[in-house]
């Protein structure tokens, strides 16, 4: 009888917080736009109380489904699909999204907690029609994903009887290997659900049709946080497959890593193109669309990941929320572009572009080229869908594809991140290049000696390097002229810290395209006690014994690697009777050594002899370091450093142009436009 009870309260209590979330979501998008109609601004005072309770009620919904996979509530559907007895504690919570249902509960938490905060931020301000159409917008959002967790994907639905002393199945094998499964899907949830709030004054600014510049600085550091979010998310799902899929790879052009992608493609060009609109008034239609963009791919990703449209070793089963996510899309992008063709004569940008050679020219490239470039994914992704749908067979877009085109893409944009940090806005003089690239090209003509040396080959890496280089060069340059003006204090601003971005960027570069040059494999049959040379490294078997707990079986062939001892393994989880390899990694600064039991069928223990497939991987560690370089930049890029207010006199010798006070993104010198010192 206590079971019973235990088990019938997590279910109401999280069906409760649902029905809380959803009331609170809709009640307060009709108010709130009710009030804004009428100019009530005592009604208006109330949004924030919505936001609270949508944020208790997904508290309320999380600890529920918590305390039922903690406590193996085999009564609900969903526990009954992914809890076991045996999971580990760390696992066992990541369960809750390691399935649909509580997946689009993460979601929900996410987007509460970025509703709630909205509203925080913006307390003393709900009087202001703009803020007040935003938090519509988002109510709007919670609304739809309330309905699809209190619907088609409820996570406390009942399941049927469960036999008592039964255990289930556990989460996924792949999701119970390895600690990030815990972190990444909620960082890159930060980055998906975190565009919302761009997205949401956006679709403000239009329908109050205050179009200029204002919005975009309310949202600047909400964009830089989903955008920081989305990418170390990313990385640490590249992070994930390396360590725990065996195949010895970072990314695979999977459908689902390339939904992840979109997102992240369209809102860096976001963030670069939002810095002309801020600085020359431009891009106003671009940059809406950008954002628009970005955030109706978080929604079309959704449905790729959890319509069971594809197939994927990311992806979700087959699911009831295809529907859903194709017809709130569909919305989206129809509502978006009507509000745009609606505010049209507003959206005239008041600047124009001086030269093509300038910083705003240099944006205005890298727009283009990552919007190609999303375009190109995104097509290699749908298209096995429409083939399908048109002509009911099945194709695939493989990697050669992506590679194919992603190479001279990823070329230009190293060269552009070389060039524009030096551009001045309006227009740049061919002397004033030449001065200012002269030490970043000999960086890049440094980096290709330095390859050389070290045995590099190939037109197209040697060409990756030398573009590395010289973005390198360029971006050294720019902290280098910021720390000698102000110090270390320099580097704290939306400027220098996208310079530092640019860093990790231009890491992660060259990590990739040393390590897709120059992998190299083989198969090596391992004796025990005899020592095998491949590669510059030694390798030697020293025992292959069985492993056994209550979850699973493994079976462990401890090799020396350089002299280290390293154990490749096939797990056989128990409750699901699946075997998988686990690989082992030997990590340096330059290179990786990269072990798994070769084939499906593991050793029998005590045996004298294993085959494993070896993997040498050159510079992988820089992908991690990048990206880290990469957060910490973010980070900096977030504050707004010290600005030299137009009034004040310029102390320091360094030339007061404003490229050379500070890096691209914008002039933080203070070398403003007189508009904008009238706060335009």
């Amino acid at each position: 009888m206590t079971t019973m009870l235990a088990v019938s309260f997590n279910g109401a209590l999280g069906h409760a917080g649902l029905l809380l979330v959803l009331g609170a979501s809709l009640v307060g998008a009709l108010s709130t736009g009710f009030a804004i109609r009428t100019g009530n601004r005592i009604g208006l005072r109330q949004t924030p109380v919505y936001a609270w309770l949508i944020l208790a009620g997904a508290l309320v919904s999380t600890v529920a489904m918590q305390r039922a996979l903690e406590v193996r509530d085999f009564s609900l559907a969903f526990v009954q699909q992914v809890g076991s007895y045996n999971t580990p504690g760390i696992y066992n919570v990541a369960a809750m999204w390691s399935a649909l249902e509580g997946s689009i509960l993460l979601w929900v938490l996410v987007l509460a907690g970025f509703t709630a905060a909205m509203a925080w931020r913006f307390r003393d301000r709900f009087d202001d029609e703009l803020v007040g159409w935003a938090m519509v917008v988002m109510f709007v959002i919670c609304t739809f994903f309330a309905i699809v967790a209190f619907g088609p994907a409820n996570p406390f639905a009942a399941g049927p009887p469960w036999p008592v002393g039964q255990d289930g199945p556990g989460p996924n094998p792949l999701l119970q290997d390895h600690i990030l499964v815990l972190f990444h899907p909620p960082t890159l949830y930060l980055g998906y659900v975190g565009f919302s709030v761009p997205f949401a004054f956006a679709i403000a600014a239009l329908i109050t049709g205050r179009v200029g510049e204002g919005w975009l600085m309310e949202t600047r550091r909400w964009a830089l946080f989903a955008w920081g979010s989305l990418t170390i998310g990313i990385l640490l799902g590249g992070w994930w497959s390396y360590e725990v899929l065996g195949w010895g790879g970072v990314w695979a052009w999977d459908p689902v890593e390339n939904a992840s992608l979109l997102p992240w493609l369209t809102g860096t060009a976001y963030i670069h193109s939002v810095l002309v609109q801020q600085r020359r008034g431009m891009l106003r239609v671009w940059n809406l669309s950008l954002l628009i963009a970005t955030f109706a791919l978080t929604i079309l990703g959704t449905f790729l990941t959890r319509s069971g449209v594809i197939n994927s070793v990311h992806a979700f089963a087959a699911g009831q929320v295809d529907g859903y996510f194709l017809g709130f899309f569909a919305v989206v992008v129809v509502v978006s572009l009507g509000l745009i063709a609606w505010r049209g004569d507003r959206l005239r940008a008041p600047g124009v572009m001086d030269s093509p050679v300038s910083r705003e020219g240099a944006f205005l490239a890298n727009n283009v080229i990552f919007s190609v470039f999303a375009f190109i994914v995104l097509l290699g992704t749908v298209f096995p869908l429409i083939v399908e749908a048109l002509q009911d067979r099945r194709t695939v877009v493989g990697a050669p594809y992506f590679d194919r085109l992603s190479i001279p893409i990823g070329i230009a944009l190293l060269f552009l991140m070389a060039v524009a940090p030096v551009l001045p806005w309006r227009k740049a003089s061919g002397e004033l290049l030449r001065e200012r690239l002269f030490w970043p090209a000999w960086c890049g003509v440094g980096a290709i000696v330095v390859a050389l040396a070290a045995g590099a080959d190939g037109l197209w890496p040697l060409i990756g390097f030398g573009l590395g280089g010289f973005a390198g060069g360029a971006a050294m340059r720019q902290i280098v002229l910021a720390t000698r003006r102000q110090g270390w204090r320099g580097l704290v601003g939306r400027a220098n810290g996208g310079m530092i971005v640019h860093l990790g960027v231009i890491m992660i570069a060259v990590a990739i395209v040393a390590s897709n040059a120059y992998t190299s494999s083989t198969d090596l049959l391992l004796t025990q006690g005899e020592e095998v040379e491949w590669n510059g490294h030694t390798f030697e078997l020293v025992e292959v014994v069985a492993e056994t707990d209550a979850r699973a079986d493994a079976i462990v062939a401890n090799v020396l690697v350089d002299g280290v001892e390293r154990g490749p393994a096939i797990t056989t989880y128990l409750n699901m009777g699946q075997s998988i390899g686990t690989p082992s990694v030997a990590t340096s600064l330059t290179n990786d050594v990269y072990l798994t039991i070769a084939g499906t069928q593991a050793p029998q223990p005590g045996a004298t002899e294993v085959r494993l497939e070896v993997f040498s991987k050159p510079l992988i560690i820089w992908l991690w370091i990048g990206g880290v370089m990469m957060a910490v930049g973010t980070i900096l890029a977030a504050f707004p450093g010290r600005r030299r207010r137009p009034i004040d006199p310029v102390s320091s010798p360094i030339p007061t142009d404003d490229t050379e006070l500070d890096a691209p993104a914008d002039d933080e010198s203070g070398q403003s436009d007189p508009k904008e010192v009238a706060g335009v």
